[in-house]
């Protein structure tokens, strides 16, 4: 894949601001034994902590190089963390020092792991630089709770982002937020092809397009179709959803909404501070997420959409069925014709 000059020139001075130093795996702050992390992907999320106490956990991530679908018809060749974009979904807890492994061991280009929940220098992308065949580990404390990008940083950045390296990371506060009966995992990102929407075959990326802010697709969960049809969410009336929403970008800002629910409350940009009541529409900026509660109330098929509305025609479109007995208190059609009552 070729980059032109610009990405270079402007990506460099950016990478030396990673800082390159690595930190011990030995630097532990917890005295009991590590613990692996609960990871899982989109659209499940892992159960809620239990645990009361900060903890060593370990988060084993190893990157892949890969062909896999985009779209119907369509092949890209995605760069992931554990086979996937989005990457795993990771929970921690505040106070948590978390391990994180990072294994190259089967790429063919150099990657790293910049983590928004990390206090330090790149976000620990400099200590956690691995070329291909090499494997690295570095240690970090999560000292605040809120839910957080990460994604590679290595050079190229735009490139290493756009491919398909990222996820979240959800950092309980030290008191749980309420509980709910459905969470998931959505995560909003854009892919710039050399070919047009829908060409059929393999798909490869252009940087040029990235430079111009012009993506062919805009998706959730990493596939044009991955939230409709049988990877359409799941719940049932009357019961609570919380959605771990973020967007990677890595340009645009979404104007996440779903059709049909007003949010009851949301936590914007990942912050778990002063959360807001019943938005209808919330801005998740390039880097940034946000976490949405609702409650159902009728059933039916409630839509998932970026706002800025055109951009469902590129594949930010899914699919929230709930099933379950209506209620016309709420809800009620007068449509005249077999079975209105009318």
């Amino acid at each position: 894949m070729k980059i032109s000059l610009p990405i270079a020139v402007v990506v460099l001075p950016l990478v030396a601001l990673l800082g390159c130093d690595r930190i011990s795996s030995d630097q532990e702050t917890s005295k009991e034994p590590p613990q692996a992390a609960a990871l899982t992907f989109a659209p499940a999320v892992p159960p809620p902590i239990a645990r009361t106490k900060p903890a060593h956990v370990v988060i084993n991530l190893t990157v892949s190089e890969e062909e896999r679908p985009l779209a119907d018809g369509v092949t890209y060749e995605f760069w992931s963390y554990n086979g996937h974009t989005p990457g795993p979904f990771i929970r921690l807890r505040v106070g948590d020092t978390f391990e994180v492994r990072l294994d190259n061991s089967k790429g063919k280009l150099t990657h790293t792991v910049d983590f928004h929940a990390v206090t330090g220098p790149g976000g620990g992308a400099g200590a956690l630089m691995t070329n291909p065949s090499e494997k690295s580990v570095a240690t970090f404390k999560a000292l605040n709770a809120g839910l957080f990008i990460y994604h590679c940083a290595a050079p190229p950045i735009p490139a290493h982002i756009a491919n398909g390296l990222y996820g979240l990371v959800f950092v309980e506060p030290e008191k749980s937020l309420p509980k709910v009966d459905r969470e998931y995992y959505v995560m909003q990102s854009e892919f710039y092809t050399e070919q047009e929407i829908g060409t059929p075959g393999l798909a490869t990326f252009s940087s040029n397009k990235g430079y111009l802010e012009k993506p062919e697709y805009v998706v959730f969960n990493g596939h044009a179709q991955a939230l409709v049809g049988e990877g359409s969410l799941k719940a049932k009336v009357g019961e609570t959803i919380r959605l771990y929403v973020g967007n990677i970008g890595p340009n645009l800002v979404s104007s996440f909404h779903v059709i049909g629910e007003i949010f009851d409350k949301v936590y914007r940009e990942g912050s778990l501070a002063n959360p807001e009541n019943d938005v209808q529409t919330t801005l998740i900026p390039a880097g940034g997420a946000a976490i949405m509660d609702f409650k159902l109330q009728v059933p039916g098929d409630y839509v998932l959409v970026d706002h800025s509305i055109f951009r469902t025609d590129r594949g930010a479109l899914g699919i929230l069925s709930a099933a379950g007995d209506p209620d016309p208190s709420v809800f009620h059609s007068h449509k005249a014709g077999a079975g209105s009552g009318h």
